[in-house]
C-alpha cells in the first residue's frame, strides 16, 4: 500500500504545525515492545509506578484504546537548545532539558487538536475516528515510532534519531483511518529478520557509553531501565525517600537527568528546536540553589507555574534541593538546611538531615534544636546514620555491571 496524495498532503500540514517528524504505523496486531514491558513489569523493574501495571494490556493492544485502530500516527518534536548556563552560586542545580519549557504535554495538546482537525477535514473523518496522547496515554510511542522508522530504539531506553539525536518528545494518534506505514529502519550491511524488529541498539554498534555514564547503574542491561535505580524517576516519580545509597550519584540534578541521553554519539546531529509547538523557560537553570532552599508555597506555584516541574509539588523539589546541597561541599548552605530541617513534610526534614550531616562534622550541634523535637521514624532514622557516620545498609538491587549482555528488551516508560 503506498502513500496517497492526502496522506502526504496530512504530512505536511502536520509538520507545518510544528511536528518536526511525521510517520506512520499499522496498528495491526500487538504493539511492538509488548512482550518486553511485560518482563520488564514481571520483574518489578518499574519500581512503584503501578499505573504502568494497570495500562499493560492496553499498551500492547491498541484496539483496546481505541476499537477499531488501524494506524498510528508518530510525531515527534525537537527540543535540544544549547543551554548557557551562569552559575549564580557555588553549584549550580542542574534540570532535565525538557523540564525548562512551559509544560509540553500542554503546548503540544494544542498542536494536536489542530492535526485532529486536518485528519476531519482532509479525510472526513469525525472527532470519534481517531484519539491523541502526548506521552500520558496507554501507548508504546517508542515501539510504534521505531516501527515506523522515525528512529531505533537505543540501549538508553530512549528512541534516537538519526536527525535530532536523543532530543524528540514524542506524541501519538491513533485513528481508525489506514494509512501506508513507513518503512523502519535498516542496517545497510543486514536484512533484519522479523523478530528482530525494532531491537535495542540497532545502531549503536558496540558503544555503551550511556550505559557506562550512569551514576546509579540504572541501565543493567542494553535497553533495560531499573527505574527503581533512576534518577529521573528518583526526583520526580517518587514521592518519598531518596535511598542513600543513590543520593550522592544524583549530583546537582534536582530535577530530571539527561545524563544516558547527553553522552550519546548521535547527538552530533541535534538541532537547535524550531520552538513552534514548546514556550522556552531557560530562565529556570539561573535560579541558585540557596533561592531553592528557601522556597514558599506562593513562591513555588509563581515561579513554576506552567511547567513541568510543577508535578513534584514544594516537598519534593525541596527535598531533591536537599540533596544537590548535601552532594554540594558547600558550607555556606548550612543555614537553609538547618532551617529545613525543621520543615513540615518529614521527607524534607529527612533530606534536610541528611544533607547537613554531609557538609560539616558539626551536625550534631547545629541539629540540636531540630532533632530535640523530632518524631517521624524516617527523620530520627536520618540522625541515627549521621551520628555513627556510617554507610547504612543497601538496598537489594546491587548496582549491576555496565558491559552489554544479551538484548532483553525494550522499557516503555517515559522518565
Amino acid at each position: 500500500m503506498k502513500a496517497d496524495a492526502r496522506q502526504e498532503e496530512l504530512r505536511r500540514e502536520l509538520q507545518a504545525l510544528g511536528f518536526d517528524e511525521v510517520r506512520f504505523a499499522r496498528a495491526v496486531g500487538t504493539a511492538p515492545g509488548a512482550e518486553a514491558l511485560r518482563a520488564w513489569l514481571d520483574a518489578g523493574l518499574h519500581a512503584d509506578m503501578a499505573w504502568m501495571e494497570r495500562t499493560a494490556e492496553k499498551r500492547a493492544h491498541p484496539g483496546l484504546v481505541l476499537p477499531g485502530a488501524q494506524s498510528v500516527i508518530l510525531l515527534g518534536v525537537n527540543y535540544w537548545r544549547d543551554e548557557k548556563r551562569t552559575a549564580k552560586d557555588a553549584v549550580q542545580p542542574v534540570w532535565a532539558r525538557y523540564a525548562l519549557h512551559e509544560d509540553y504535554h500542554d503546548t503540544m495538546k494544542e498542536g494536536l487538536v489542530a492535526a485532529g482537525k486536518a485528519i476531519e477535514r482532509i479525510f472526513g473523518a469525525g472527532n470519534a475516528d481517531y484519539r491523541y496522547y502526548v506521552d500520558t496515554g496507554p501507548v508504546l510511542e517508542r515501539g510504534w515510532a521505531a516501527r515506523a522508522g522515525l528512529g531505533f530504539i537505543g540501549k538508553n531506553t530512549m528512541l534516537i534519531s538519526r536527525r535530532f539525536g536523543n532530543w524528540l518528545l514524542l506524541a501519538s494518534i491513533l485513528t481508525k483511518l489506514e494509512f501506508a506505514p513507513d518503512a523502519p529502519l535498516r542496517k545497510k550491511i543486514e536484512i533484519q529478520k522479523p523478530e528482530k524488529e525494532n531491537h535495542v541498539g540497532l545502531l549503536c554498534g558496540k558503544c555503551t557509553r550511556c550505559m557506562d555514564a550512569c551514576p546509579t547503574g540504572a541501565l543493567p542491561r542494553p535497553g533495560v531501565l531499573d527505574a527503581r535505580r533512576c534518577i529521573s524517576y528518583q526526583t520526580i516519580e517518587n514521592r518519598g525517600i531518596i535511598p542513600r545509597e543513590l543520593r550522592p550519584g544524583i549530583g546537582p540534578r534536582i530535577y530530571g537527568c539527561d545524563i544516558c541521553l547527553e553522552v550519546c554519539p548521535w547527538n552530533r546531529f541535534a538541532r537547535t528546536a524550531r520552538s513552534v509547538l514548546l514556550s522556552v523557560r531557560g530562565e529556570i537553570t539561573e535560579l541558585p540553589l540557596r533561592e531553592l532552599l528557601a522556597l514558599t508555597p506562593a513562591r513555588f506555584a509563581e515561579v513554576f507555574r506552567g511547567t513541568a516541574i510543577k508535578r513534584v509539588k514544594l516537598a519534593g523539589l525541596l527535598r531533591n534541593a536537599c540533596v544537590v546541597a548535601g552532594n554540594s561541599g558547600d558550607a555556606d548552605l548550612l543555614e537553609p538546611l538547618v532551617r529545613l530541617a525543621d520543615h513540615a513534610s518529614p521527607v524534607v526534614r529527612a533530606h534536610a538531615v541528611w544533607a547537613v550531616f554531609r557538609l560539616t562534622g558539626a551536625a550534631e550541634k547545629v541539629l540540636a534544636a531540630a532533632r530535640a523535637v523530632e518524631t517521624e521514624a524516617v527523620v530520627l532514622e536520618e540522625y541515627a546514620q549521621g551520628a555513627l557516620n556510617v554507610q547504612p545498609a543497601t538496598l537489594s538491587i546491587q548496582r549491576p555491571s555496565s558491559k552489554p549482555t544479551a538484548d532483553s528488551g525494550l522499557p516503555t516508560t517515559n522518565l
